[in-house]
């Protein structure tokens, strides 16, 4: 890999990581939708911190919106974003690479 591609991967992987914090923050600005994704999350408001700080749960937040079209539209639309961009960003906090350097 040439060291460009390195540093744009890394600038990829640092702002689909900002846009899975950004989703939380925006989860957790509501409570009905807190409380479902931590249903479904298994965790607990006690033990959110912890998990937000590993890589492979900002991409699980990023396939929680994935998976209901009507929150990621909300989403995209509450942080001036369109629904590709977040798709994007899902993906590349997917790719095996990506990961690794988180």
């Amino acid at each position: 890999m040439r060291p460009n591609q390195k540093a744009s991967l890394s600038t990829g992987a640092e702002a689909a990581a900002q846009m899975a914090i950004e989703a939380l923050a925006w989860l957790a600005a509501d409570d009905d939708r807190l409380g479902r994704f931590l249903t479904l999350s298994g965790l607990g408001p006690e033990n959110l911190r912890k998990a937000a700080a590993e890589p492979r749960f900002l991409a699980a937040i990023l396939d929680y919106l994935a998976s209901n079209e009507a929150l990621l539209v909300d989403f995209a639309r509450d942080s001036a974003r369109n629904p590709e961009e977040v798709a994007r960003a899902h993906a590349v906090l997917h790719g095996p690479e990506v990961r690794a350097a988180l």
